[in-house]
């Protein structure tokens, strides 16, 4: 009724007339822009308020059709914003419900929103305009590829090839824009000098420690954060009961039990020194049992699915535990891809969630493991993947016994294993993130007493390396999986 023209096409055209646009876009300081208002009747039209088609939960389903996705495109939104972002020296735009108490109030203290609020908004407003149109560039080539077409087209001559969209194939667009949001401002960055800040990504679910809710304790560092990922990750390997202890972003303990407390006693126990004031996550709910023997130890974070009543109140006696919850383990917090910042850019892969069966991977010693040290190795393979480069990892059926990272050389990393061990290691097995270059880890091992090993393989000196095993009498699984992680 205001543009005096009736919706047409469906409602795809609505609000794109100059009555609308023309009362956004004037400039009231203006002459000329005056007299076209006196001139067409247009009245000017101080505040926007839009909410966008919901592309992004459309796209999210897995049935969506292609067609249900392009009716989802906003177009006289994404207008309506833009135009009043650019005029906001005249107009207000709001394009998040969170604003609303905060814009109403200064309309009615002041009467009016000031310039500094209109320029905060239009800088909100085109950022989301921005991460909307990022949303459909990410959606539809797949959903063009499903249907036969492909996303790409030729270059124009001298046109930069990072603006070109890319085949529907490829599984890196041309250009990757981020969608997050300030989560919380930190304390500091990995050292005082340095600031630090955690941005969510849109849509970062409980099941991620970005989404985690804290129920207790300090505020979150920097250095807290990257440890509860790597604690998070490496429960999230099993389903059995499993407990993580993380020093550094490293394991230094990881166990299964029948019991949540038995795991954590477990874990603890493979590096007890390293063990204090560290982090420790848990893959289910944690219980009054556990909480009891998380109290006896000094430790910086907790995170579990979930805490029973007892537990909550146990740890409450620890003031300045930071205790965190990240919901049901089910849904998988791996989204995107996982990307690492350099100077200039960013690296970007696949995350490392590749599945190996070790009861199907190739047996290369001329004696094959035994069933139980197959699940030994199961264990520690799992392990393995979350430990820094080189790693070594000693394990049993169900915890580590010793844990060797980070180290240049691998025969180095299967020495620290050794050397960290608190138990004895004979009878214990080995997993090795990455081939044995040479035999001298083999050797290191079977003067450790260690029976097997699984290790990806594909050194030029394998035969060397799988020929020391057979000299020691050790099992050996080539896996064809390399987990470094540095």
């Amino acid at each position: 009724h205001y543009t005096g023209h009736p919706e047409i096409l469906e409602g795809r055209v609505k609000t794109l007339h100059p009555r609308v646009h023309g009362g956004i876009l004037a400039d009231p300081s203006k002459d000329s822009h005056r007299a076209d208002m006196v001139r067409t009747g247009i009245e000017p039209i101080g505040l926007v308020i839009v909410n966008l088609y919901p592309f992004r939960s459309a796209a999210a389903r897995p049935d969506a059709r292609l067609e249900d996705l392009i009716e989802m495109i906003d177009i006289g939104g994404q207008t309506l914003i833009r135009a009043a972002a650019k005029n906001y020296r005249n107009v207000g735009v709001v394009v998040d419900p969170a604003d609303y108490a905060a814009v109403l109030g200064e309309l009615r203290t002041k009467g009016a929103l000031s310039e500094e609020t209109r320029a905060s908004l239009a800088a909100k407003a085109f950022a989301h305009t921005a991460a909307y149109d990022a949303a459909i560039r990410d959606a539809l080539p797949a959903r063009f590829a499903a249907t036969g077409m492909s996303a790409s087209r030729p270059g124009a001559p001298g046109e930069e090839a990072a603006g070109r969209a890319g085949p529907a194939s490829d599984p890196f667009p041309h250009r990757l824009a981020l969608d997050l949001t300030l989560a919380r401002e930190l304390r500091y960055g990995e050292n005082p000098h340095q600031r630090g800040a955690l941005y969510a990504e849109r849509g970062a679910g409980p099941e991620t420690v970005a989404g985690a809710r804290q129920i207790q304790g300090k505020d979150l560092s920097y250095n807290n954060l990257l440890d509860l990922d790597a604690a998070w990750r490496l429960v999230r390997e099993f389903s059995s009961p499993a407990a993580a202890v993380i020093k550094h972003s490293n394991p230094c303990g990881a166990a299964l039990g029948s019991t949540l407390r038995e795991a954590f006693v477990k874990a603890r126990r493979t590096d007890p020194a390293s063990a204090f004031g560290g982090i420790v996550a848990f893959n289910r709910e944690v219980d009054a049992e556990a909480a009891t023997e998380i109290d006896s130890l000094f430790l910086e974070c907790v995170i579990a699915p979930s805490y029973s009543a007892g537990a909550t109140e146990i740890l409450a006696r620890k003031a300045g535990l930071r205790v965190m919850e990240a919901g049901p383990p089910g849904r998988s917090p791996y989204s995107g891809f996982d990307l690492r910042r350099v100077t200039g850019g960013l690296l970007a892969q696949d995350w490392d969630v590749v599945e190996t069966d070790l009861a199907r991977a190739r047996v290369a010693t001329k004696r094959a493991p035994t069933a139980d040290e197959i699940e030994a190795l199961d264990f520690a393979w799992r392990v393995v993947k979350h430990v820094k480069s080189n790693a070594i990892v000693l394990a049993r059926e169900d915890r580590t016994v010793g844990i060797g990272a980070g180290q240049m050389s691998r025969v180095d990393s299967v020495r620290l294993a050794r050397m960290k061990a608190q138990e004895p290691t004979r009878g214990a097995v080995l997993a090795s993130d990455a081939f044995f270059p040479f035999r001298d880890g083999l050797d290191e091992a079977a003067q450790a007493g260690i029976t097997a090993v699984v290790q990806p393989g594909g050194s030029v000196r394998d035969a060397e390396v799988i020929g020391a095993a057979d000299e020691h009498g050790l099992a050996m699984i080539v896996t064809g999986v390399r987990h470094f992680r540095h």
